[in-house]
């Protein structure tokens, strides 16, 4: 595609990349404000299943807001092609950060893994599995932020996929019961979280083989090799919430998500969050009582936890607005408003004057 290009109201400025979705950055011309666009490719479209899940995608992630989960603005299709709108995010993904050194010592990264449980456990409460948890699908924004993006083959509550289960996800993080094809719970992802910390503290993957068949055997039958975390200095309370995280059997595992990130706080001796947040569904089963996780490392300063972040790309008049009225939706209300207070005048002053 020649840029720039326009999409909708979007101005096509920049490939970012991608497969059988390309990325760009985008100019919002109404609000003035960059944003990502996702558009499905000649190749995705011809694909009937690949189109089924860029729409399913568009459609989960356009009902999330969570501060560490990218946000949807938009969707919509242009000449036949469906696309995705989204937040532009500044940063790199955990991939780049871990590799460049840039994701902190062993308590910062603690912290970006509260986030990310706490990310997925609020999408598990919404009913939606992630099934592609990994540092590819994780940004870190400028102010050390973690973003959980991707929801390219996530799955709601009741949504049926024709495809063997073991072919969606990647095979380094993928659980056992997936890896089976037998129906999915939040369980792989609380597995692939257990498989991401490992990753996170130890700079090594801790399954691995030359083929597929020898991945996946040992997700099905070796049982997880946990001395490299032990040799990269993690103290055992955090070994242990590894281990019940991959667990071979999901009843073994964490039931909740936010039980996993309250346990690595209780580690890090930081005072417990608030209550679980309601997200207007029901909740998950309770999860059994977790291991006591005394602060015994990682003594250094837990990081200044960042001021919300402010889209410098909007217009200096838009980011003057409250938070709620910074949206296409919100300054519509706004001249709606203005227009009928306008209305409301002129009948006034043409009252007087009759």
């Amino acid at each position: 595609m020649q840029l720039p290009s326009r999409v909708g109201k979007y101005e096509l400025q920049e490939f970012l990349g991608g497969g059988m979705s390309h990325v760009y950055r985008a100019q919002d011309t109404v609000l003035g404000r960059t944003v990502a666009v996702k558009i499905l490719t000649d190749q995705g479209c011809a694909d009937a299943e690949a189109k089924a899940r860029f729409l399913q995608e568009a459609r989960l992630a356009s009902g999330i807001s969570h501060e560490n989960i990218i946000s949807v603005y938009d969707f919509g299709e242009e000449q036949g092609k469906p696309y995705i709108v989204m937040e532009f995010l500044r940063g790199e993904s955990l991939r780049e950060a871990l590799r460049n050194g840039r994701a902190g010592d062993a308590r910062n990264r603690l912290l970006l893994a509260v986030q990310t449980a706490k990310a997925l456990d609020y999408i598990h409460q919404k009913k939606i599995i992630h099934r592609d948890i990994k540092p590819e699908n994780l940004q870190v924004d400028q102010s050390g932020r973690i973003k959980l993006m991707d929801f390219g083959i996530a799955k709601s509550e009741g949504m049926q996929l024709t495809r063997a289960g073991f072919t969606l996800g990647t095979p380094y993080y993928m659980a056992p019961e997936q890896v089976l094809g037998q129906q999915v719970t939040p369980a792989v992802d609380v597995y692939a979280f257990g498989i991401l910390l490992f990753e996170m503290l130890t700079g090594l993957k801790p399954i691995n083989g030359e083929s597929i068949d020898k991945i996946f055997n040992q997700i099905l039958y070796e049982p997880l090799n946990l001395d490299p975390l032990r040799q990269a200095g993690v103290a055992e309370p955090v070994v242990q919430i590894v281990a019940r995280c991959t667990a071979k059997k999901p009843q073994d595992r964490y039931a909740k998500l936010w039980d996993v990130a309250l346990d690595i706080e209780r580690f890090l001796g930081l005072t417990p969050t608030a209550p679980r947040p309601a997200t207007g569904t029901a909740s998950m089963a309770a999860a059994p009582a977790g291991p006591a996780v005394p602060s015994a490392a990682y003594t250094t300063p837990a990081p200044v936890r960042p001021a919300p972040v402010v889209d410098e790309s909007l217009p200096a008049f838009v980011r003057a607005l409250p938070l709620p009225l910074q949206s296409q939706t919100g300054l519509m209300i706004l001249v709606a408003v203005a227009v009928l207070l306008l209305i409301l005048i002129l009948y006034a002053l043409l009252s007087l004057v009759a």
